[in-house]
């Protein structure tokens, strides 16, 4: 059993950013990937980012590629994601998840296991 639990959410202006944080209670945190997913208003929960068990191996949406960063500190038992450059197209809740039977993240929601509660995300024009 992984519980997790995000942070970091609130209300930010079109341009700003946000650091999203993702707490896991487990004692194998380092041993699976783990990935962030959103959902908008009225959409599908769709896939934002994953990353491998090490941080060496990262992926991406293309709506947040090259605005958004994964990583993870195993230490820590903690996930985080950058976002920069926010629109109001981000505006969304944003779940953690961990995907305890892989070592390297996919896309794919039905390959992760646990779910945090979500954080809102809020980008005012």
């Amino acid at each position: 059993q992984v519980q997790l639990v995000e942070s970091g959410g609130g209300l930010v202006q079109a341009g700003g950013s946000l650091r999203l944080s993702c707490a896991a209670s487990s004692r194998t945190f380092g041993s699976f990937a783990m990935g962030w997913f959103r959902q908008a208003p009225g959409k599908e929960r769709e896939f934002v980012a994953g990353i491998s068990v090490t941080g060496g191996s990262t992926i991406y949406a293309d709506a947040v590629k090259g605005r958004c960063t994964i990583s993870r500190d195993n230490a820590k038992n903690t996930v985080y994601l950058q976002m920069n450059s926010l629109t109001p197209e981000d505006t969304a809740v944003y779940y953690c998840a961990a995907d305890v039977h892989q070592s390297r993240p996919t896309v794919l929601q039905v390959s992760y296991d646990y779910w945090g509660q979500g954080t809102q995300v809020t980008v005012s024009s």
